[in-house]
């Protein structure tokens, strides 16, 4: 079964207000083996209200739109369902009751205007709400089932759980669903897509979705369904296996981990250190490797050496070489690395410079100019010449992200850098 989500609110269309219905909804239809085909958010307007639903309706077996079901003047999706599947709407006197009673023990008086929550479709069944005023609906469709719950996502999480969900898993054959998500640093989209299509297009079970992330990274989606969980995560597994397989290296995880998540791992597991000197990037990367409790296990700190001043007096860059190469070269690169490696006591220095713009850049040196350099014990500095592209905020989380994968990429490596 495949299931479209409606989110009814004037407010969800502002700003400032998130929809975590759909979120929920989607997560929570997965886990009994229902996709999610279709998402939408609509006004709190009878004339656009009704037509969706009666389209939505008509195409798809199940259909869960949240809102609107409460005693205001622009509450108005139970009117507009009962014009989307042209029924009309009948008073029940013993959910008139309920709801006086509900008001009652909160000494509130049953207003004429909250009788309209005690309206229901001639077609509909009643879900109770536990939290709220605001029933929700069950209602046949000419594809299936609507399904109106209240907008509020603590009613809304409760009545899914206690009452909808039932009803789905019974209507259901035994079925699961598993989704195997691969994260993959290093390469573009395209990239990513042109090694893994030549597999996953052959498939319809598992379903692949590919996806850029902020971080910036790529992920791959396999969702497979199956009678069993173990059926359904063995055909995940099997097509991401492929995949990984021709993707290489660059697939940090299989868990949905942070790339800095998978660096504290792996230092943890070496029980090595890590300190970081960062210019450009201005303590992004501390803060993605603290992002995570417990990174004190694994990082001791870090210097935002933004001046050529700090870079000389904290961690000792010689003034020569600032003269000569300029802040942003792989030489002052190398030397940061080693200062915060050497001051601050630890097995590994990972060290930023560069240019992140929007203003700064020079004809050998453009903005999205950037040198990383790692150095471990007992060993040289090995470092990188990016040349990024984007905006100033784009460019410094690329940066972060490269230098966490070229650490990534070492401590893999179980070696020395060399």
């Amino acid at each position: 079964m495949e299931a479209e989500l409606i989110a009814v609110g004037n407010e969800l269309l502002g700003p400032e207000s998130l929809d975590s219905n759909t979120l929920f909804l989607t997560r929570a239809l997965a886990a009994i083996g229902i996709r999610v085909a279709r998402k939408c958010t609509l006004s709190d307007d009878l004339a656009v209200l009704a037509p969706t639903l009666r389209e939505c309706c008509r195409r798809s077996p199940l259909v869960l739109c949240t809102g609107g079901l409460g005693s205001t003047e622009d509450d108005r999706t139970t009117r507009a369902a009962a014009q989307a599947l042209d029924v009309d709407l009948i008073r029940d006197p013993e959910a008139a009751a309920r709801l006086r009673d509900w008001l009652a023990q909160r000494q509130t008086p049953l207003r004429e205007i909250d009788e309209r929550q005690a309206f229901r479709l001639t077609s509909a069944q009643w879900l109770p709400n536990p939290l709220g005023s605001a029933a929700g609906q069950w209602i046949p469709t000419p594809a299936g089932f609507l399904v109106l719950l209240p907008g509020p996502p603590r009613e809304m999480e409760a009545m899914f759980i206690q009452h909808v969900r039932p009803r789905l898993s019974a209507l259901l054959p035994a079925q699961a669903l598993f989704t195997r998500v691969l994260s993959i640093v290093g390469l573009a989209e395209s990239a990513v897509d042109a090694l893994a299509a030549p597999l996953y297009r052959e498939f319809t079970n598992p379903i692949t979705t590919i996806l850029s992330t902020a971080a910036p990274s790529v992920e791959l989606h396999f969702q497979a369904t199956a009678p069993t969980p173990a059926e359904a995560q063995a055909r995940a597994d099997q097509l991401a296996a492929a995949v990984e397989r021709r993707v290489g290296e660059a697939v940090f995880s299989r868990e949905r981990e942070t790339l800095a998540g998978v660096v504290g791992r792996l230092l943890r597991r070496r029980r090595e250190r890590l300190a970081v000197a960062e210019s450009c990037t201005g303590g992004l990367l501390g803060k993605r490797l603290t992002d995570a409790s417990g990174a004190s296990d694994f990082f001791n700190g870090g210097v935002i050496c933004y001046s050529d001043a700090v870079k000389q007096e904290i961690l000792g860059v010689p003034s020569a070489i600032l003269a000569k190469y300029g802040a942003v070269s792989s030489q002052v690169a190398q030397e940061l690395a080693h200062g915060v490696r050497d001051r601050l006591k630890v097995e590994w220095g990972l060290a930023i410079t560069g240019v992140a713009g929007p203003s700064g850049g020079s004809g050998d040196k453009p903005v999205g100019t950037v040198f990383l350099a790692l150095e471990g014990a007992n060993s040289a500095a090995l470092v990188q010449h990016l040349r990024l592209y984007g905006g100033r905020a784009q460019i410094r989380r690329a940066s972060v992200q490269a230098a966490l994968d070229l650490l990534r990429r070492c401590l893999l490596a179980d070696r020395a850098v060399e």
